[in-house]
């Protein structure tokens, strides 16, 4: 942008809309033009020079200004957060003596639990006052303030409030001010911007989801329309095992994290998360050893950098320890050529379409080897785009049971040439257990994509920039071809490692850090570099050489 810089001017222009000059520090705010946009949804933030900010943004250098709705990917964020800032403060007020716990996305929402001292578990009546009281805030159209406190203040304010998970992750850090946002007596940490006031988050439902509740929204492609609230139960219960297995250790938020690690004892800790992943693989070995002679074919099924390959290596090592023998059989060589591929929307080569398969031909071999007979196995080179034959040949015997791993497994259409009956579901992904705090939580796909950017920079030569242009389609691809079919699992497997974004923070920080703020993606690398702020770094050392992490970081006993 050529600056108009005059005196204490400066240039701003906003997308959609003119240039126009105007007084350093201006607040993003005072440039709206009306508080909605034309399908009626609040603003909640902006886009300044590629950085997510609040309206509350004042601007000091000659910027370009996008307004943000909840129909925004960026939007959505801060929508969801204020919802939760919102959801605390009304327990905070109505329940002082209640402990929120925002945890873990759950279809079009955030699961949350509530405890009164030792009972775990809310009523419907105290959960329709919780709602109807939010309602009330909404209607009121509180302010929220984003303010810098002195760091001691901040401290003793949530010593005050009995909040120790705020105090634990303010720890390790000793920057002389915090920042903060703030509505009436209510104060809580900043994990990234908020709306201006509590009017601006007036779509939600809390719907009762024993023990706890969901805190539902609108659909981001569709708002301010409710879509319909899916239970998803198998991702449920994976979550709450994996909670419960947190808390008997003692960690539930970064703060407890950092805490062990501090003390030197991050060590033990590696190898009883490990141990873990270990127990559930045996677990499902030991199922499919029970049920062998019924089942044949195991469908290995996750969304992007969720560790399938690694999951999958590690059950055939279980079955084979069960006396059975295991094939693998790659779906990735079954891919049409280049030329043949789908498009999406945008004319782009969609990858992570369904019919980026050969279906036809997939089924045909899947027919044949049921039948026991013998097939040719294609090779796809991915440097030339084509498919190629090199000779490899494979029959399977009665008594073998085939390995299918790949983003599609779990879909009907991926293996229709085989019995039902015979095929054994498996659902792999990383659904994160820590919190920042108690109403704070993490991004499962964050997570996800932190390991995403360290292996496509080790592994496929990809700066930051690329992965983060990917990402996008990835995440259509998902919804529309991996998270429909998760049910179809009759096995979970939850490849997240508490400790591993303490592993992954001085690999990939360096990376982001590449990204500029005049790079369109430079918003997310902020949001990521601000979440990984808050971990104490470890070394990759402490990582097994068969953990599930090696598949991203590297030095893995595996063969990729």
């Amino acid at each position: 942008m050529q600056s108009v810089f005059q005196g204490d001017k400066i240039s701003v222009t906003i997308e959609g809309g003119d240039t126009i000059l105007c007084p350093v520090r201006t607040p993003v705010r005072d440039l709206l033009p009306r508080p909605k946009d034309e399908a009626g949804l609040f603003y909640v933030g902006a886009l300044v020079n590629n950085d997510v900010v609040s309206l509350s943004y004042p601007l000091e250098v000659d910027s370009r200004v996008r307004f943000l709705t909840m129909a925004d990917s960026h939007g959505w964020r801060i929508y969801r957060r204020t919802a939760a800032f919102l959801l605390a403060k009304c327990v905070r007020e109505l329940y002082p003596e209640a402990l929120l716990r925002i945890e873990h996305s759950l279809g079009s929402g955030f699961y949350c639990n509530i405890s009164f001292g030792d009972r775990e578990g809310i009523r419907q009546g105290k959960l329709e006052r919780l709602e109807q009281y939010m309602r009330e805030l909404v209607w009121r159209n509180l302010p929220i303030e984003r303010r810098k406190i002195f760091f001691a203040d901040a401290i003793r304010h949530f010593e005050e409030q009995n909040q120790p998970d705020k105090c634990n992750l303010l720890r390790f850090r000793n920057p002389p001010k915090i920042v903060v946002y703030c509505c009436e007596e209510f104060i809580d940490l900043a994990h990234g911007p908020l709306a201006d006031s509590t009017a601006a988050v007036n779509a939600f439902r809390l719907i009762p989801y024993p023990p706890g509740f969901v805190i539902q929204f609108p659909e981001r492609e569709t708002a301010p329309r409710f879509g319909r609230f899916e239970p998803l139960p198998h991702l449920f219960q994976i979550f709450n095992e994996y909670k419960q297995w947190g808390r008997i250790l003692g960690i539930s938020t970064v703060g407890d994290l950092n805490r062990i690690i501090a003390r030197r004892e991050i060590g033990d800790f590696v190898r009883i998360a490990e141990a873990l992943h270990e127990k559930k693989v045996t677990q499902i070995a030991d199922r499919l050893h029970q049920q062998r002679g019924d089942i044949r074919w195991v469908l290995i099924a996750g969304p992007s950098s969720s560790g399938k390959t690694t999951f999958a290596k590690r059950l055939s090592i279980h079955l084979k320890v069960n006396g059975l023998r295991p094939v693998t059989l790659s779906v990735d060589d079954y891919f049409v050529d280049r030329e043949k591929t789908p498009r999406d929307e945008q004319g782009n080569l969609d990858f992570e379409h369904l019919e980026t398969i050969d279906l036809e031909l997939f089924n045909e071999h899947l027919s044949r080897l049921d039948r026991g007979e013998e097939i040719a196995i294609p090779h796809f080179n991915f440097t030339t785009g084509k498919r190629e034959y090199r000779g490899r040949q494979l029959r399977i015997s009665e008594d073998q049971i085939v390995l299918i791993e790949g983003i599609h497994s779990l879909n009907p259409r991926l293996t229709r040439a085989l019995p039902a009956q015979r095929k054994f579901g498996i659902y792999v992904s990383a659904l994160t257990q820590l919190n920042l705090d108690s109403n704070n939580r993490i991004s499962t796909t964050d997570n996800r994509l932190i390991r995403r950017l360290v292996r496509d920079n080790m592994y496929r030569g990809n700066d930051a920039l690329t992965t983060l242009k990917m990402w996008p389609s990835v995440r259509r691809g998902e919804k529309r071809w991996v998270f429909p079919f998760q049910d179809e699992a009759d096995a979970t497997f939850n490849s997240a490692l508490d400790y591993e974004l303490a592993v992954l923070k001085p690999m990939v920080e360096p990376l982001l850090a590449e990204v500029k703020p005049y790079h369109e993606q430079y918003a997310d690398a902020r949001r990521l570099l601000d979440l990984l702020s808050n971990f104490i770094s470890i070394p990759a050392t402490v990582v097994p050489p068969t953990s599930i992490l090696r598949e991203f970081i590297g030095r893995s006993s595996f063969r990729y």
